[in-house]
C-alpha cells in the first residue's frame, strides 16, 4: 500500500477532503514530508535507498508517536537533485529549479489545507541547501508558516558507535551506515556479495579542508566506477535495527516538540505584495 512504513492512521493522503477540514487544530498538527533521491548507490545497494531511509525513519517514528500529538506524513518525493550521480544508470534527477519549484508548490497546498507545521525529513545529501532555499521562500511568503528543512540524520543516532574513524571522516555515499539501516529497512533489496570499500583521497589542500574531505565540487565518478564512498563491509542488519530504532525514537520527540512549539508568529498579512514573483515589501520591525 501508498503508506508503506508509516501506519494508515498516520497518512495524510489516506483522509478524504472533508476529514482533512474537520481536523481540530490544524495550525499545530505537524506534517511530515520525506525527501528523498533516486540515485546509484554502488552494486550493493538499491538506487532508491535515500528515499527508502527518509520515508522508513520517518514512518517507524510515527508508529511511536504518542497518540495526543496530531501528526501525519505525506507520500513522499521519491525524485530529488541528484546530477552528482548522473553518470551512472538507474540515477533520475531534477534540476534544481524543478525540485525547488516542487518544495515550493507542496509548500503552498500544504498551508491552503489550513496547516502552519511542516517538517521535511531529506534523506539526500545533495539537496538540503534546495530545501533550505524554499522553507525561507515560504516563511517570506508566510508569517504564520513554520516549515523546518532538516535531514534523516540530524537528530541524535547511535550510529556513530559502529563506525571505523576513516568512515566517519571520509564516508559520503553508500557506505556502513546506510547499508546497515538499509538491511534492516529493505534486507531483500541489499546484496552484500556485491559491497567493497571505496575512498576518496585525502583532499590536497589542509588549508581549504583540514579534515582531508574534498573540498571542491565533485561527482559520484570522480572517486572511481563503482559509486561507493566509504566501506559497507562491515554493516549488520542488528547494527541497522539499532541505528533505526535510535532514530525513529529521536524524530518522535522532535515531532511532538515541533507540535508543541511555538515561534515567532506574526500574521500572514503582515508580508506584502509580490510574494509569489520572489519580491515581499519590507515590514516594519
Amino acid at each position: 500500500m501508498l503508506h508503506g512504513y508509516t501506519p494508515a492512521h498516520r497518512f495524510l493522503p489516506y483522509l478524504s477532503w472533508t476529514d482533512v477540514a474537520a481536523l481540530p487544530d490544524k495550525a499545530n498538527t505537524v506534517v511530515v514530508l520525506p525527501v528523498g533521491a533516486m540515485e546509484q548507490h554502488g552494486p550493493h545497494l538499491p538506487c532508491s535507498v535515500d528515499a527508502t531511509i527518509a520515508a522508513g525513519v520517518v514512518g517507524h517514528a510515527l508508529a511511536r508517536l504518542a497518540a495526543q500529538v496530531p501528526a501525519y506524513a505525506m507520500a513522499p518525493i521519491v525524485y530529488g537533485k541528484s546530477e552528482e550521480h548522473l553518470h551512472f544508470p538507474g540515477t533520475v534527477t531534477l534540476s534544481g529549479e524543478t525540485l525547488l519549484a516542487t518544495m515550493l508548490e507542496i509548500g503552498e497546498s500544504v498551508y491552503r489545507s489550513g496547516f502552519r507545521k511542516l517538517l521535511w525529513v531529506n534523506g539526500h545529501g545533495g539537496q538540503p541547501q534546495v530545501l533550505e532555499m524554499a522553507a525561507r521562500e515560504l516563511r517570506l511568503r508566510h508569517g504564520d508558516f513554520i516549515v523546518v528543512p532538516s535531514s534523516t540524520w540530524r537528530v541524535p543516532h547511535v550510529a556513530g558507535q559502529y563506525l571505523s574513524e576513516r568512515e566517519k571522516k571520509l564516508s559520503m555515499h553508500a557506505g556502513h551506515a546506510e547499508t546497515a539501516i538499509m538491511l534492516a529497512l529493505a534486507p531483500e533489496t541489499v546484496r552484500m556479495e556485491q559491497a567493497a570499500a571505496n575512498y576518496p583521497p585525502a583532499f590536497p589542500s589542509r588549508l581549504l579542508s583540514p579534515d582531508g574531505r574534498p573540498a571542491c565540487a565533485w561527482t559520484a565518478r570522480d572517486f572511481g566506477p563503482s559509486g561507493v564512498i566509504g566501506d559497507p563491509t562491515p554493516a549488520t542488519a542488528a547494527q541497522g535495527l539499532a541505528i533505526l530504532d535510535s532514530l525513529a525514537e529521536s524524530w518522535a520527540s522532535a515531532i511532538a516538540e515541533l507540535h508543541a512549539l511555538q515561534w515567532a508568529p506574526r500574521e500572514a498579512s503582515t508580508w506584502g505584495r509580490g510574494q509569489h514573483q520572489g519580491h515581499v515589501e519590507p515590514t516594519p520591525v
